[in-house]
């Protein structure tokens, strides 16, 4: 009897990775579909960050890091290409691991996780494209990425938190 209790486990949180990466999915192509355009490359919401800050402060770090790797995997080759999985990986993983750090001190709730997130998410970006195009090059980005990191890991944080409220409130 036992044994199949192992086995429901990893059956729901195999059932559960999908969910959450397939809900990650949608959130990335609904962005995509948005007018949304601040004058600076690849700056974006990040709406599929949703998805990876809620995880994060409610699931084991290695299961949220494979969940981020396979979103970033399906999304280049779904939307992208090789340039994009490069800065989304290079972006994603210094990110993930500042954020994952950070929620171990529990010094920050879920808004400052993610807003620290989003400014990494950037910078990882950034010290890709200084690879790619050369430092000097980029440098004059890294107070704009920084405001928007900031603002958009704000936005990310406050929503994983109103939903992160709710679903508690319901009892979920």
């Amino acid at each position: 009897m036992e044994r199949k209790k192992g086995k429901d486990t990893i059956s729901k949180k195999v059932a559960y990775g999908g969910l959450f990466l397939a809900l990650a999915l949608v959130l990335g192509y609904v962005e995509s579909l948005l007018p949304l355009s601040l004058g600076i490359a690849g700056v974006k919401l990040g709406l599929a960050n949703l998805v990876i800050v809620s995880c994060l402060v409610s699931l084991p770090s290695g299961e949220v890091f494979a969940l981020l790797l396979a979103k970033i995997l399906l999304s280049a080759v779904t939307f992208g290409n090789g340039m994009s999985l490069f800065y989304s990986l290079c972006g994603g993983i210094v990110s993930f691991l500042v954020m994952a750090l950070f929620i171990r001190f529990r010094k920050f709730g879920v808004v400052g996780i993610s807003m620290l997130g989003g400014v990494f998410h950037n910078l990882g970006q950034l010290l890709a494209a200084a690879l790619v195009v050369g430092p000097l090059t980029v440098l004059g980005y890294v107070p704009f990425l920084v405001l928007a990191g900031t603002l958009s890991g704000l936005f990310i944080g406050l929503l994983a938190k109103y939903i992160g409220e709710r679903l508690v409130r319901r009892g979920r």
